[in-house]
């Protein structure tokens, strides 16, 4: 990989075509005071077309120099790339899982437009994703929720969520490049009721950031650091805004008012990880991204990005397995199990994950996990061959029961 890199260093740097721009607009030139010399004096064009025949075609080889130096760099780089990362075949499902319903194929597409603020890409989407609609797709959009049908395929029913990725993403920018707070605190205050009920801290976090940027933050980016001023700002900011969190909050905002003894020194203070902390701007775009996405009834990330990201982590295992059946002629033929463990890091993991201890299957919709009422659980399909229908031992515990008795549990 080290050799790719460096390659890849090297076309950076040599791979450019400023030198090959500058070749051919020398001809263009070249060829534009011509057209204006033999303008000006028609009958002196022969002397005029012999004298730029030697510049021309000594432009135009500087000009395939240029361009040869950049194609050897290109060739080179190509074939690491190729030795490196080697073309294989994808592995072959006869089962798609989504094949039947391409609704949600393009429902999925459009969010992701939408969520990465593409509102013109993802209207002309939806606008052609709808012109040849079946009418089991159709069927497919009616039964969806709410906020699911606000994704539809219908790009004017789209409006309203554009609308709230559009105001998502003006906060995010004054966030991010301006350093500037207040519409996500504008907005935080108008959601406060249902940001409560979530149990969410944004607004407080918010008002918090606000406060340290006013201390430090904006006196250090005017390039002429006033501590006094900022403690004074920061102080009238605290007193009309945080005093409401108090009930809450009492211990942070203690914490706040604590550093101003340290005001000379907050470098050394037990202070310093809240006031000089360089990732606390995108730490906070991320929960206010979370919390924005969470009161639309929608996951903080994208789910096409996510289910793309889960493929390509499980795709050489996929492949790895298809080789092995190939070898052995063996076939994995259940439809709703994959044939091997897929190790997706702890964001990926959605759902929890039951293991039968009798038949060590993973349970799955149509093999529920059931619990007996000794506290132990088995899958169901485990619990009617040990019962057969009749009063049986549980196989962890003395205690027997009948499977009329067993619940089924949600995980």
């Amino acid at each position: 990989m080290d050799s790719l890199l460096a390659e890849h260093e090297r076309l950076s740097k040599s791979g450019t075509f400023s030198k090959s721009l500058d070749d051919i607009q020398k001809t263009i030139d070249l060829l534009v005071n011509a057209r204006e010399t033999i303008a000006a004096d028609p009958e002196a064009t022969s002397l005029n077309l012999a004298k730029l025949q030697t510049p021309v075609k000594n432009s135009l080889e500087d000009l395939h120099k240029d361009l040869e130096e950049v194609r050897k760099h290109q060739t080179k780089y190509t074939k690491l790339i190729d030795k490196k990362f080697k073309d294989k075949t994808l592995p072959q499902m006869d089962y798609e899982a989504l094949s039947s319903r391409p609704a949600l194929i393009n429902r999925a597409i459009a969010m992701h437009l939408l969520r990465e603020g593409q509102f013109s890409v993802a209207s002309t989407f939806l606008s052609e994703a709808t012109k040849n609609q079946s009418p089991d797709e159709m069927t497919d959009d009616l039964t969806m929720s709410g906020t699911e049908q606000d994704l539809g395929l219908d790009s004017l029913r789209s409006e309203s969520l554009r609308k709230q990725f559009a105001n998502m993403y003006h906060i995010l920018h004054e966030m991010k490049n301006e350093r500037n707070l207040l519409p996500a605190i504008e907005w935080a205050r108008e959601k406060s009721d249902e940001l409560e009920k979530r149990g969410s801290n944004l607004e407080f976090d918010l008002g918090k950031l606000q406060f340290v940027w006013l201390f430090v933050g904006k006196q250090l980016q005017s390039g002429r650091p006033n501590l006094l001023e900022g403690r004074r700002q920061a102080l009238e900011y605290a007193r009309q805004e945080l005093c409401q969190f108090r009930p809450r909050y009492l211990k942070e905002l203690q914490q706040l008012c604590g550093a101003i003894a340290f005001c000379p020194n907050l470098q050394q203070s037990p202070y310093r990880r809240v006031f000089l902390n360089n990732d606390a701007w995108d730490e906070l775009a991320s929960s206010f991204t979370k919390e924005f996405c969470a009161l639309l009834g929608l996951s903080a990330e994208s789910p096409l990005y996510i289910a793309a990201t889960a493929g390509a982590i499980a795709l050489p295992h996929f492949s790895k397995l298809q080789v092995i059946m190939k070898d052995k002629r063996t076939e994995w033929t259940t439809l709703h199990e994959i044939p091997v463990e897929v190790p997706l890091p702890p964001s990926y993991r959605f759902h929890s994950i039951f293991v039968c201890p009798v038949s060590k299957e993973q349970t799955t919709d149509q093999n529920p996990p059931m619990m007996m009422p000794c506290g132990h659980v088995v899958a169901s399909e485990s619990l009617e061959r040990l019962s057969k229908g009749n009063r049986f031992k549980c196989p962890y515990c003395p205690n027997e029961s009948h499977p009329r008795d067993a619940m089924k549990i949600y995980m």
